[in-house]
């Protein structure tokens, strides 16, 4: 008996290491060293670093790390891999407050330390590395939703953006790519434990396990990814404009400039207008602004409506506005919104975003913490959550239309494209942490979307990063962070739907539902034999 795995099996050799887990000793000391290099390498696979390799690698040293140990130890373990993890890739939270950055981070920990607990009991089951890849989808699937609307930065499958992984994307979501980067890593970790414990066959199990490596590697190239435009249900491609004003200043106080960010996103628009008559750009069918390029409400503030409509005019094409605006039906809150401006009739569709950011957009109980935090005082109004998913006419284009840390949240961007939308448009303002990663992080996520979707996807930021996107993920042109400027290009606007479109959330709590099954599974057994 060790005081990390318990009482070991029979030592009756196996031939069927899948069948029946071999008992590996692994000192407390490397386990603890594989958790922490877990943490750092899994937050190096996110950009900014994005070295998307690492994720799976960073999967296989907590699997080594929690194999066969007692579940108490597989939760401190996960728990220090996810510190670690959410320490780094979260770091731009920092901005906000450290006590918002370490609270977080607590948060994402604690459930990987429900993932450590879990993998410790699995992998004592026949056929692991199945139930392990389902722990890592039920685990995000949870920290997706819980609490407060859940967070979902860190999925394995944001840091697969543009790897043969990627295009199981369009087959089952976001979720079939973290299954398909888990699974590489546990059976990696597999090909360890069978060259670790040398039981009989080892070889044949050996070559078993690599061989599953390279299908894993190589089957998403058999995946087609569209590129073309599809015109059942309008043009099959259309020209847009996306606008990065920028801001004159970073971090928690660019709201404080915001005539002066609204002028320079009517200025940029001017300025591309006056591109397009030189022939020096060419025309577009419809403009996109960002989140926040309006922090005044259009609808009562006259002065802000005219200068819309000028720059509208003069580009003359509709633009979709990023605007901050007097709650629909209750004034005493804000609503975070896209309008599509048309030239000549002002404003038309409009989507209200569905998703605040809690702390950031509204305060949960109010009465109660807000006075314990002073800083919560900027935010005098909660942002109201819209219910009407986000597809707008936009002269010929319909689109559908996402509004920042929305791009994160599968359910939202799914019933966006399966409620008409033809492309894909991301507003967002990632002014307040600039420089500090989360913007590529972002960017990543939309390339997801593209690929799972077969969807093209406009990116308009106030400072940075915006970017075309190909309906294949491909990134077309972009404008990096503190820049102003404009992109024209010719997008593909498409109609079919994806696999992954049908199948909704299904493949998530499919995986969801194996995942407790092998955990309760795994729990009856511990009852008999006390590890």
């Amino acid at each position: 008996m060790t005081p990390e795995t318990g009482p070991e099996p029979s030592t009756e050799p196996s031939t069927e290491p899948l069948e029946r887990p071999p008992a590996v000793h692994i000192p407390a000391w490397i386990r603890a060293a594989l958790a922490i290099s877990s943490g750092v390498l899994l937050a190096m696979a996110f950009p900014p670093v994005g070295a998307s390799l690492l994720a799976p690698v960073a999967v296989a040293l907590l699997v080594l790390a929690t194999y066969r140990v007692r579940a108490g130890w597989g939760a401190l373990l996960g728990l220090v891999q996810g510190a670690l993890c959410f320490a780094i890739l979260l770091r731009w939270m920092a901005v906000v407050g450290t006590d918002a950055w370490i609270l977080l981070t607590a948060l994402c920990a604690g459930w990987m330390a429900l993932l450590g607990w879990g993998q410790a009991l699995v992998t004592r089951l026949r056929w692991w590395p199945l139930w392990v890849a389902c722990l890592w989808v039920a685990q995000e699937a949870l920290r997706d939703r819980i609490p407060l609307g859940g967070f979902t930065w860190g999925r394995l499958a944001f840091a697969q953006t543009a790897t043969t992984l990627t295009p199981w994307a369009s087959i089952g979501g976001a979720p079939a790519v973290t299954f398909a980067t888990a699974l590489a890593g546990a059976v990696f970790a597999f090909l360890v434990v069978v060259l670790l414990a040398r039981q009989p066959q080892w070889r044949s199990w050996a070559a078993s396990a690599v061989a599953g490596l390279v299908l894993l590697a190589l089957a998403g190239l058999a995946i087609p990814r569209p590129t073309e435009g599809q015109d059942e249900g309008g043009p099959a491609e259309l020209t847009a404009a996306v606008i990065q004003g920028s801001v004159p200043t970073l971090g928690v106080s660019t709201t404080d400039d915001r005539q002066e960010v609204f002028d320079r996103h009517v200025t940029q628009t001017f300025a591309l207008a006056d591109e397009v008559e030189a022939g020096v750009a060419p025309q577009p069918d419809f403009v996109v602004w960002p989140e926040n390029a309006v922090d005044f409400d259009p609808y009562t503030t006259p002065p802000v409506a005219e200068a819309i409509s000028a720059a509208a005019d003069a580009i003359g094409a509709p633009v979709l506005v990023g605007a901050i605006i007097d709650a629909p039906g209750d004034p005493s809150m804000i609503a975070n919104v896209g309008i599509a401006w048309d030239p000549v009739g002002g404003p038309a569709d409009l989507y209200l975003k569905r998703h605040p950011v809690p702390f950031g957009e509204y305060v949960p109980l109010r009465p109660l913490i807000a006075p314990l935090i002073g800083r919560l005082d900027r935010l005098r109004r909660d942002m109201k959550a819209g219910e009407e998913t986000g597809v707008l006419q936009l002269g010929d284009a319909r689109i559908g239309n996402v509004i920042c840390f929305e791009i994160a949240y599968d359910d939202i961007v799914h019933e966006a494209v399966v409620g008409g939308g033809r492309i894909l448009v991301v507003q967002t303002n990632n002014a307040t942490f600039a420089g500090l990663g989360q913007p590529e992080q972002q960017l990543a996520m939309s390339r997801l979307r593209a690929v799972e979707h077969g969807r093209a996807v406009l990116v308009a930021a106030t400072s940075g990063i915006s970017a075309v996107i190909g309906p294949d993920g491909s990134v077309i042109t972009e404008i990096a962070e503190g820049d102003a400027g404009a992109l024209v290009e010719t997008v593909p606007l498409r109609d079919s739907l994806t696999i992954a479109d049908r199948l909704g959330a299904f493949p998530e709590w499919l995986a969801t539902a194996v995942a407790a099954a092998a955990v309760a599974t795994a729990l009856v057994r511990r009852r008999g034999s006390g590890w």
